[in-house]
C-alpha cells in the first residue's frame, strides 16, 4: 500500500469520525440519519401529479413550496412508489452510490484505469467527502444535485465527438435548470453536436411534461419560473451565489443592474478559461470550473449545490500523487468547505461556516466562502493554465515554422503531457486515456 493509499484511509477515518461526532446523528433537523425532507418533497411533487393537484399554487409536505420544473416531477414518480418510512434511507444510499460514481467518473477522465485498487481509493474518497458541506447536507436532506452531477459526468467522460454527448446535460437541465448552463460550456469548447443533443433533450424535456402536465407548466413558466425570491430572499447567508454574496455585503437585494453585469463578465471569463483548460489537456479541471461557474451565477444557490468541489477534490488528488505539496491545497480547501457545525442551542445546530454567527469578525468571508473559494479556483485555474503552456510552450520566444507545427500536433493530443504517479500510487494512468476515442 503506497503512501497515497495511507492518506485517502486516514482522511476516510477522520470524516467518518467527523461526520457521527460534529453534531448527535438522531438530532432533529441536523442529524444525519433523521433527514430525507426534500427526497419526501420530491416524493409530494411526482403524488401531486399523478393524483390532479395543483403543483406550485399550494404547499408541499411541511409547508414548503415546490420548486423545480414539471418534467422532475415525471422523473421523481418512482419515489412515490416506496412507503413513506422507506424513502430517507433509500434516497440516502442511492445519493452513497452516486458519490462513488462521480468520483469513478471523475478519476476515468483524468484517464486512469479503473481496476479493484483504483476501486478502493474511489470508495475511500467518497468517504471522505462525506464531511464537507455541500455533500454531507445533500445525503441529509435527500437532495439531487449529486445525481445532476453524474449526469454531466457520464456525458464529459464520452468522447468529444461521441454520440449520446449531450443527453446527460440536457436530462439534468430538465429536472433542474442550473445544468443549462454546460451548453454554454460545449459551445465554449466548440462541441456543436453535444450542445445541440443537450438544447434539444432539454426542449423534448419541457415539451413531455407540457403535454402530460399542461396547467402545471403553464404555471411554471410563466410565473414560478420568474419568481426569484420563491426559495429565500438574497439576503439569506445561505445563498452562496455571486448574488447572494452582492447581497450580504450591501445588506440588501442585489439589484438586477449589478447582478446581471457581474455574473455575466464571469460566465463569459470562466468559459474562455475553461476552453483553454480543455484545449490544454486539462479536462477535469474545466469540466470544475463550468460546474463552479454554473453555482456562482445562479441566482440562489444553496450550499448543497456546490458539489462541484468533489471533482475538484479529486483533482487536487490527482495531482498530488506526482507534486506532493498538492495534499495541503487538497486539505486547505477540505477545511474551508468542512461540514463545521455551530451549537446555537440544545436543539438547534447549523452547518457549514456560511451559517455562523454574522457578528463575528471575519462573518463577511465566512458568510461568502463558497464565493471566495470559487474565484480562488477560477485565479488558479488562470495559473494552472499558464504552467500548461509554459509546459507544451518551452521555446516559444525563439522556436522556428517547425517547432510550432509540432506544438500544434501536441495540443491536440489529450493526455501528452499528464504526469505520470508513482508506480505505488492507488491510481495508475491507463494506456490510452478514456473517454477520448469516440463511442
Amino acid at each position: 500500500m503506497g503512501p497515497a493509499l495511507y492518506v485517502l484511509v486516514g482522511s476516510a477515518l477522520v470524516a467518518l469520525m467527523l461526520v457521527f461526532t460534529t453534531v448527535d446523528p438522531w438530532l432533529d433537523k441536523a442529524g444525519i440519519l433523521v433527514g430525507g425532507l426534500d427526497a419526501h418533497v420530491y416524493r409530494d411533487g411526482a403524488w401531486r401529479v399523478l393524483h390532479g393537484y395543483p403543483l406550485y399554487t399550494e404547499p408541499s409536505v411541511f409547508g414548503l413550496l415546490y420548486t423545480y420544473t414539471p418534467f422532475s416531477t415525471l422523473v421523481f414518480i418512482p419515489i412515490d412508489l416506496l412507503p413513506w418510512g422507506w424513502v430517507t434511507n433509500t434516497w440516502l444510499a442511492v445519493n452513497l452510490v452516486v458519490l462513488f460514481g462521480c468520483i469513478r467518473l471523475s478519476w476515468r477522465i483524468l484517464g486512469y484505469r479503473l481496476d479493484v485498487r483504483s476501486t478502493f481509493a474511489c470508495a475511500l474518497l467518497a468517504i471522505t467527502c462525506a464531511f464537507i458541506e455541500p455533500v454531507r447536507t445533500t445525503l441529509y436532506y435527500g437532495q439531487i444535485n449529486l445525481v445532476l452531477m453524474l449526469l454531466v459526468l457520464w456525458d464529459c467522460a464520452r468522447g468529444d465527438r461521441g454520440g449520446l454527448r449531450g443527453l446527460g446535460v440536457g436530462v439534468a437541465a430538465g429536472i433542474k435548470l442550473v445544468p443549462l448552463y454546460f451548453v454554454a460550456h460545449f459551445i465554449a469548447l466548440r462541441q456543436w453536436r453535444a450542445a445541440l443533443t443537450a438544447s434539444a433533450t432539454f426542449v423534448a424535456s419541457v415539451g413531455l411534461a407540457w403535454a402530460i402536465l399542461p396547467a402545471d407548466s403553464w404555471q411554471y413558466w410563466s410565473s414560478t419560473f420568474l419568481q426569484s425570491d420563491r426559495i429565500a430572499l438574497d439576503t439569506h447567508p445561505a445563498n452562496q451565489s455571486l448574488r447572494g454574496a452582492i447581497a450580504h455585503l450591501t445588506g440588501h437585494p442585489a439589484p438586477m443592474w449589478l447582478w446581471l453585469p457581474v455574473a455575466g463578465a464571469v460566465a463569459a471569463t470562466s468559459l474562455v478559461v475553461a476552453a483553454r483548460l480543455h484545449a490544454r489537456g486539462e479536462r477535469l479541471l474545466a469540466i470544475v470550473l463550468a460546474g463552479l461557474t454554473a453555482c456562482a451565477i445562479s441566482p440562489f444557490s444553496w450550499g448543497h449545490h456546490w458539489v462541484w468541489f468533489v471533482p475538484l477534490l479529486v483533482h487536487l488528488v490527482h495531482k498530488a500523487l506526482t507534486r506532493p505539496g498538492w495534499w495541503i491545497g487538497a486539505a486547505t480547501l477540505y477545511v474551508s468547505i468542512g461540514a463545521w457545525t455551530y451549537q446555537w442551542s440544545e436543539t438547534y445546530v447549523s452547518v457549514g461556516l456560511f451559517l455562523y454567527p454574522p457578528w463575528w469578525p471575519i462573518a463577511p468571508i465566512l458568510m461568502n466562502g463558497y464565493v471566495v473559494a470559487y474565484a480562488a479556483v477560477l485565479v488558479g485555474a488562470g495559473v494552472v493554465l499558464v504552467g500548461r503552456r509554459r509546459e507544451l510552450d518551452p521555446d516559444e520566444d525563439r522556436s522556428g515554422p517547425g517547432i510550432h507545427a509540432i506544438r500544434v500536433v501536441l495540443r491536440g493530443t489529450r493526455g501528452v503531457s499528464r504526469p505520470v504517479p508513482r508506480p505505488d500510487s492507488p491510481m495508475r494512468p491507463a494506456r490510452e486515456p478514456v473517454g477520448v476515442a469516440e463511442n
